[in-house]
């Protein structure tokens, strides 16, 4: 069953959170806590849109960026970057690897509802 959103965040609070306002939004949701696990839920689970933390354990944000982006079966998912830094190395990096939107902690709710809306708006004439 494909799901709307994949999360990929390490922090349990702020999972959490993520989970609780992406689904009272509306969306079907499900959660990994590290860099190998999104790659993997990624190609088995098919999600609609990827909010990936940059800082995970095994495997980082932007790894797992590039190598989404370098998959041709994953290469046009949306995704969003979640990053504590908000520094202007992430911006750039995110997107020369092809990140769709950027958020920084501490972020407000409803710009991370919004971004993945405006996502999953994009990708809806696509599926």
């Amino acid at each position: 069953m494909a799901i709307d959103v994949l999360i990929a965040e390490d922090e349990p609070s702020i999972l959490e959170s993520l989970d609780f306002i992406l689904r009272r939004a509306g969306w079907t949701i499900s959660a990994v806590t590290d860099g190998d696990a999104a790659l993997d839920a990624v190609r088995r689970l098919k999600p609609r849109v990827l909010v990936l933390d940059v800082m995970l354990p095994k495997r980082s944000g932007f790894e797992v960026l590039k190598q989404i982006r370098a998959d041709v079966e994953t290469r046009a998912l949306p995704v969003l970057i979640l990053t504590a830094k908000g520094q202007q190395q992430d911006r750039r990096i995110a997107e020369e690897f092809g990140a769709d939107v950027f958020v920084t902690k501490p972020y407000a709710n409803a710009d991370v509802v919004g971004a993945v809306r405006h996502l999953l708006g994009r990708d809806a004439g696509t599926s």
